[in-house]
This record gives C-alpha cells, structure tokens and sequence, in this order.
C-alpha cells in the first residue's frame, strides 16, 4: 500500500527528510476516481523514476459549475488499491484549507492559450489548474510529472508555466488511453448512463473523419451530441460536447 500523508504539513516534513534524498521522483497529480489512463501514468513514474507519488485533489478553484463538482465521482477507496497495484510509493492527500490558506486570493493567470477552447467555456478553468498543479509540484518537487494528451491545452499550459517560473520538474506528456470502442477514458465516463455510454464512442469517430469541423460539430448535433466546439489548432483537432449531464473532450492528430 503507498503511503498515504494527509495534508501538506506532514508531507512538506517528510519530502525533506531521508527518504527522498539523492532519489529521482515521478509525481501523477489526479482528481481521483482512477482509471487505467491514471495506471498508464503512474507506471510510466514508476518505470522512470527511483519513486512514485500520487496526489488526489478534486480542487474546488478549476469547477466554474458547482453541480459539475458536486457530481465529480469520488472512489477513494478504490483507488487506493488501484496504487497499491501499481506499488505507487506515496500518496499525497492535500485538503482545500491548506492548498488554499489565502482563500485563493492569489492565483495564477495565462493570458492568450487559456482563453481558447476549453477556456472560452469555462471561465476561471484554467486558473484553477495552473494554481493548483504549480502549488503541487512546488510541494512534491518532482524531478518528472506525467500528464495525459486528452487534455492536451491543459497540459501545454502546465508545460510551459514551468518553463515561464523556472520550475524544475520536467513535464512530460502520455499518450490518451482508450476504451476499446475507442471513448478515451475519463473519470467522468463513469456518470454516463447505458445508452449514453453507447453512443459517447461517435465523438472520437468523428474526429478522426476528413470531414471539415464545421461539418463534424454538425454530425455530432444529429446524433444527440450538444456540441460545443470543433477546432484545430497546434496540429490536432479537437473537439467538446456534452452528452446528458457529462462534459466529454478528446483530441487526435491531424
């Protein structure tokens, strides 16, 4: 079972003691609620690193919907055992009033990325990720942290603040893991009814058409799909729509 320290006091005590001296670490930041896309991370830390460390947070700052966290599943349990598996070294439990001691009135802001796409939609959304993942990896101090391509503008925001504040952990990205119908996997995909779950796979199907994306947001309408954008930019297209109450994102290579 991997060590499991609640809250940032303790865990800001033993990151400075023995334990991790002179040994590389590989830091997966998750909300929880862990899937095999998470497993794919955390053996990747393992396999590169001398030591893994896992965080769970559902950090309150990146939900512009309080419904959306309200809903946001919580498995701790769960994923305990799932770390246990992949021998994950520590876990990392951080609570709101100590990430947050300020309140949040000091947050990090990007000016240009972070307003398109998913940021358009979600105003505040990226503001809550930056400040979260930087007071993360300024608590865990990573020589590597891993994050997924499904959230490809998120992870080109985290990479290149830490090259804008000198932050010396290395950002690497992994590639999105997919359900065999090919739905890439998401904590949220677990609040997907049947006949949702069913038809959720048409969104990665009509990405990877020739189709023009005015054209793809159209077919997703008319299968059920409330859509919200279809765009390419940085080489990739992507796409987000909701389907009942479920935000779903993807993106592929063009």
């Amino acid at each position: 079972m991997p060590e499991i320290v609640k809250g940032t006091a303790g865990w800001i005590k033993l990151r400075a003691g023995p334990r991790f001296a002179g040994k590389t670490i590989g830091f997966v930041p998750t909300m929880g609620a862990l899937h095999a896309g998470h497993m794919s991370l955390l053996r990747r830390a393992r396999s590169e690193n001398e030591l893994a460390v896992a965080s769970i947070f559902v950090n309150p700052t990146q939900f512009n919907d309080k419904r959306d966290l309200e809903r946001y599943p919580r498995t701790l349990a769960e994923d305990i055992e799932k770390l246990e598996k992949e021998k994950t070294d520590f876990l990392l439990l951080p609570g709101a009033r100590e990430l947050y001691p300020d309140g949040y009135r000091y947050r990090l802001n990007e000016t240009v990325e972070s307003g398109a796409l998913c940021g358009a939609r979600r105003p505040g959304h990226f503001e809550g990720v930056l400040t979260v993942v930087m007071k993360l990896l300024n608590l865990v101090r990573a020589d590597r942290a891993y994050f997924g391509e499904k959230d490809y503008q998120q992870y080109r925001l985290i990479r290149e603040m830490t090259e804008a504040f000198f932050i010396g952990t290395k950002i690497i990205p992994c590639p999105t893991l997919r359900e065999p119908d090919g739905l890439a996997m998401s904590s949220r995909n677990l609040l997907l009814g049947p006949e949702e779950r069913k038809l959720a796979p048409a969104l990665h199907k009509a990405l990877r058409s020739s189709a023009r994306p005015a054209e793809v947001k159209k077919r997703l309408a008319a299968l059920g799909f409330k859509p919200e954008y279809v765009q390419e930019r940085w080489g990739r297209r992507f796409a987000a729509a909701r389907l009942g109450k479920v935000r779903l994102i993807d993106n592929v290579k063009i």
